[in-house]
């Protein structure tokens, strides 16, 4: 038979059974009309659960983690983080999850080729809002690819402590800056149609006894600092799901907290999505009638509560169908809302390459610049030798442990510290060698490499060498909480090394801020933190003038542990001992006595010195800040100009902080922008406060009050230095919760 004789059969019998395929599509429709991807999410759960039983209903609000089924696990269910059946025959798929602070995780499994990002204080130090989109959307792509349609990500608990040891997964100190780019990372996962979480909610702000620890703070402080982090983060993002924190806040459990999960979540931000508690986070049937919708990961749970014990509570009356119904609502309607039933995920068609560059681009931007006497950086192509010392710079850049440890092909690691969790990774090092980028951007200079292991053998190399560039690590993880120092003996090293040779550069890769005793020593400091699956590429770009540094930190780096709120960690008397269940720890308080007083608020206040302030960051271009004009009303706008002064190109972060206003004076970030300028370049910029961040938490009105009167305000390039002061004068108002 000819093409067009081909065709024309085929068209004509397209034509017959078209009829037909149109009564069958139409019957599928009529048979599920909760397809129909015109009605409202809400109107669809609904059209869902009016043809279920309370037992599917119950089915839909618990489920397992599959890495602990072994051989009781479905075929079809590959290892992850969490699972729960769907509803096949209705349309509504499984939900498949993966933790994903930092990338799609794999259980530990190390044929993996997920793309790791560099850690969250990476991500809050490039203070850019768009590069927190593409973090997200790089990793909810890959999610799609690898099969997941839920990932645990949106980490928004504050830096309290630069010792928690899951600061590495978070954005920093400020409210402002940690709910915005958590809101972006959420807004990027979930344009990929899948669900995207935020957690910790709330206060989850240490590991030291975080199963047993009871949160105590002001409620108008929790308001103006941990609360609005997540509240920004959810009007930003709009996650599918928030999820419960282990700890107690206020004496009472997070995932069983009333005044948490529906007082703050549902009754004031109006919060439509479902709430999931953390991996053995459940303690009974009473969290449901608190606010909480759904039990995961159950066998790390005393028992599945939301399971028979839950279908008990309904037949005693203690809890009642309709609480079940709304539960199974929040579930299905965030399925809707977020694209997973309209789109199902489908694996395969990674593109490791592209994502690389996402991630490599997301660590350039946050590599801060601390120190650079002389000039030192960028390195020049006039040193005839380079001695690179410590940090494994010849194995890869270190990451941080725990349930976010994605390991990709190729990735090393080295044993545990004493006291670590038994479970997790252990200190995985990400196969990016930064020697190899070094050498390959140096390739006229001799360039040699020394472990560290021996101080006086790297001096001794330091000493015959042009420059020196040491790398000094600091592991972290999930389930353990850390020293404010570099690991082991490697401030030692540096001193000896910086001695020797006072054209020393140090590059850090930590999960926060360090103690430097060494700093005066050093000629330049770079702050890498854990930076992702290109990190040696993107050091090495910074260090050669590839890269122009932009990064800025997003959390203050303290002079000494006598500056912070509370010098000896709350519960480091205690023997604990961390595992994937409840610790019989005995309970004990962290009060936050700092209230809302955080970090940079917090120096401010007591006129401490620190090590480095909030916001800070140098660059190997000079800006100038001039012509500020500040106006009010409503709300406070400033606008200046900035100049580029020097003969590079740069980008720079001015930033805008309240300084004293009517009734208080506490400072606070109300504002930043980025501006990228060629040299000689000047541009007049405009950065505008919410409402909000100028009010203040009024408890006995239950909401915001913004008083009127002038209000005084700082334009600088960190927290600590006022370039440009001006005032204007707001308007009283009382603004919704």
């Amino acid at each position: 038979m000819g093409r067009g004789l081909m065709m024309g059969a085929c068209a004509a019998a397209l034509l017959l059974a078209a009829p037909a395929m149109a009564a069958s599509a139409g019957a599928k429709a009529a048979a599920r009309p909760w397809m129909n991807s015109r009605l409202s999410p809400d109107a669809r759960a609904e059209l869902v659960l009016a043809g279920l039983s309370l037992d599917q209903q119950i089915a839909l609000l618990h489920g397992v983690m599959p890495v602990f089924l072994g051989p009781k696990k479905p075929a079809h269910v590959q290892i992850s983080a969490g699972w729960m059946p769907g509803l096949p025959e209705l349309g509504i798929p499984d939900l498949t999850e993966s933790d994903a602070s930092l990338g799609v995780a794999n259980a530990g499994r190390k044929d993996d080729d997920a793309t790791p990002l560099p850690s969250g204080m990476a991500l809050a130090a490039t203070w850019d809002p768009r590069t927190a989109f593409a973090a997200g959307a790089m990793i909810g792509k890959e999610a799609r690819q690898k099969g997941f349609n839920t990932l645990l990500a949106g980490g928004a608990n504050l830096l309290r402590d630069p010792r928690n040891g899951r600061n590495f997964e978070y954005l920093g100190e400020d409210p402002l800056l940690a709910g915005t780019l958590a809101g972006q990372t959420i807004k990027g996962v979930q344009s990929n149609h899948i669900v995207s979480t935020t957690k910790h909610f709330a206060l989850n702000d240490q590991e030291t006894g975080r199963m047993v620890l009871d949160a105590v703070i002001d409620e108008a402080a929790f308001r103006e600092s941990d609360l609005l982090a997540f509240e920004i983060a959810i009007e930003t993002g709009h996650p599918g799901s928030v999820m419960c924190a282990y700890n107690r806040v206020g004496g009472t459990y997070a995932c069983e907290n009333p005044f948490l999960l529906t007082d703050v979540l549902r009754t004031d931000w109006k919060y439509p999505g479902w709430v999931m508690s953390d991996w053995g986070a459940v303690h009974g049937v009473a969290a449901a009638k608190a606010g909480l919708d759904q039990e995961s990961g159950q066998q790390l749970d005393k028992q599945v509560f939301f399971d028979k014990p839950l279908k008990a509570a309904v037949d005693s009356g203690e809890i009642s169908k309709a609480r079940i119904h709304e539960m199974a609502h929040r579930y299905l309607r965030s399925l809707f809302a977020a694209g997973v039933v309209d789109h199902p995920v489908t694996a395969g068609g990674l593109d490791t390459a592209a994502d690389a560059r996402v991630a490599r681009r997301a660590g350039e931007q946050g590599i801060v610049l601390l120190k650079n006497n002389d000039f030192l950086l960028p390195l020049m192509s006039s040193a005839k030798s380079i001695a690179v010392i410590g940090g494994h710079a010849d194995v890869g850049v270190i990451s941080g442990g725990g349930s976010s440890q994605v390991i990709p092909l190729g990735s090393k690691s080295f044993a545990k510290p004493p006291g670590a969790p038994q479970w997790g990774g252990g200190q995985v090092y990400y196969p990016s060698e930064p020697l190899a980028a070094i050498k390959a951007r140096a390739p006229g200079a001799r360039v040699t490499f020394n472990d560290g292991t021996d101080p006086a053998a790297a001096a001794a190399l330091a000493k015959s060498a042009d420059v020196v560039v040491v790398f000094a690590t600091q592991w972290s993880t999930e389930g353990m909480d850390i020293a404010m120092s570099l690991d082991g003996q490697q401030n030692a090293l540096i001193a000896a090394v910086a001695q020797a040779n006072p054209k020393t550069v140090v590059v850090l890769e930590t999960a926060g801020p360090v103690l430097m005793p060494w700093r005066d020593h050093a000629g330049a400091i770079l702050e890498a933190w854990f930076p992702g699956a290109r990190g040696g590429e993107a050091i090495a770009r910074v260090l050669f003038g590839e890269i122009n540094p932009e990064g800025r930190l997003p959390t203050t780096f303290p002079a000494s542990l006598d500056q912070l709120a509370r010098p000896v960690l709350p519960g480091s008397d205690q023997h604990i001992v961390e595992t994937l269940t409840p610790s019989a720890a005995t309970a004990f308080a962290v009060t936050y006595t700092e209230g809302s007083d955080v970090g940079y608020r917090g120096y401010a206040k007591s006129g401490a010195k620190p090590l480095y302030p909030f916001g800070y960051g140098l660059s190997y271009t000079v800006f100038r800040y001039s012509g500020l004009k500040v106006t009010g009303g409503k709300t406070l706008s400033a606008s200046f100009t900035v100049t580029n002064v020097s003969n590079r190109e740069g980008t720079d972060t001015p930033q805008l902080y309240l300084t004293a206003a009517p009734k208080r004076t506490q400072q606070r970030l109300i504002g930043w922008t980025k501006v990228t300028l060629k040299p000689g370049e000047a541009r007049q910029v405009t950065v505008s406060a919410s409402p909000r961040m100028l009010a203040n938490w009024d408890a006995a009105a239950h909401g915001w009050r913004l008083d009127g009167g002038a209000y005084k305000i700082a334009v600088g390039p960190d927290a600590a230095t006022a370039t440009l002061t001006g005032s204007a004068k707001i308007e009283p108002a009382k603004l919704k919760p």
